[in-house]
């Protein structure tokens, strides 16, 4: 299924990435000098073009902009319940399961690392820093911290 793509004034529709789902709407505004928006609405992507704007300027900046809605929209901020499910997945996957921490919580006070362990206690705490980077590198951290509930500290044993 192809995605419409409907201009403002009157041009022609094409098919830009987007999600099969979705419409796209261009809209071209004369008091629009440089800059180029888009923003999701109900169904529809609409992307906000300067006027001037060749068509083939047009469709390069739609797909750049689709693309940074879909980065944004990827990197949305998981809650302390998602993470502690994060948490005991990865546990499942990496550990059997045998890594289970009492508690995974965000925190705003570790600003000079990214996780911490507290294995007799069974809590973990990830640095507010990391909302809304990649997945992998949140399960990297989730990973390092998990292994801590069975291996405190860091030698050889833990990097095994």
């Amino acid at each position: 299924m192809r995605s419409a793509v409907s201009r403002q004034p009157g041009a022609a529709a094409r098919a830009p990435r987007a999600p099969a789902t979705s419409a796209v709407e261009v809209r071209r505004s004369t008091r629009r000098r440089k800059s180029v928006s888009a923003y999701r609405e109900g169904g529809r992507t609409i992307v906000l073009i300067p006027a001037r704007m060749s068509e083939a300027e047009e469709r390069r900046w739609v797909g750049v902009m689709l693309d940074k809605l879909a980065a944004q929209e990827s990197k949305r901020v998981l809650g302390d319940a998602e993470l502690t499910e994060r948490a005991e997945r990865l546990s499942v996957q990496y550990f059997d399961g045998r890594a289970r921490p009492a508690s995974v919580r965000w925190v705003t006070n570790q600003n000079t690392r990214w996780g911490s362990c507290t294995p007799a206690e069974g809590s973990i705490r990830l640095s507010h820093r990391l909302q809304g980077m990649p997945e992998y590198v949140v399960d990297y951290v989730l990973l390092h911290e998990l292994a801590h509930l069975l291996v405190p500290g860091h030698g050889p044993e833990f990097w095994r």
